[in-house]
């Protein structure tokens, strides 16, 4: 059960609900972590709305963006949360080793670009006063300016969802760990690129 009550979108002020009910609908299986922040219609409209904003105008690509979500999920033990988006990260042709091993020296299936999305998501979330140059150089040599503070900006988020949704006690949607489940036991035809 929920640290506190779920809020149906009929509780909702007007203004807030097409965010509730947009991110419910198309943003994935996270219902339950959004009728917790319906306690909050500021929180709704802002942190969720950044959300859908940032899909509409996807700026990273989402192989990516799913690297970088999946290791601050693994790295902070939010089981919510990597039960939510392992399944997005196979969908970018990931095998469910690469998703399991994602912390390891070696993924299988990571290219170069990958790995340094990986070592970046780390290191903001286990060091960020300590990151080097030399990460920021791995960075550049693949991605924009605007991308890298994108991908800052969603790795920080990122555990900052981690945090919420272990001390609210947000359960798991139904089906959401059957689904990844039974993708991490089906074999996959590819475990490379997109």
């Amino acid at each position: 059960m929920p640290r506190v009550r779920e809020i149906e979108i009929d509780e909702v002020p007007a203004d807030a609900r097409p965010i509730y009910e947009r991110f419910a609908r198309d943003y994935g299986p996270f219902l339950n972590q959004v009728k917790i922040f319906a306690h909050r219609p500021p929180a709704l409209r802002h942190i969720m709305g950044l959300l859908l904003e940032l899909a509409d105008d996807a700026l990273l690509p989402k192989r990516h963006l799913e690297i970088a979500l999946v290791v601050v999920s693994k790295l902070n033990e939010c089981d919510y949360c990597v039960a939510h988006h392992a399944p997005r990260l196979m969908d970018q042709g990931l095998s469910a080793a690469a998703t399991e091993n994602i912390l390891a020296d070696q993924v299988p299936g990571f290219d170069d670009v990958d790995m340094a999305v990986r070592d970046y998501a780390m290191q903001v979330t286990e060091t960020p006063g300590h990151i080097r140059d030399a990460m920021h150089e791995r960075l550049q040599a693949h991605f924009s300016e605007e991308q890298i503070v994108e991908l800052t900006l969603r790795i920080a988020l990122c555990g900052f969802f981690n945090r919420f949704n272990d001390a609210m006690g947000i359960e798991m949607e139904d089906g959401v760990e059957a689904e990844m489940i039974a993708r991490t036991s089906a074999p996959m035809e590819s475990t490379g690129g997109d």
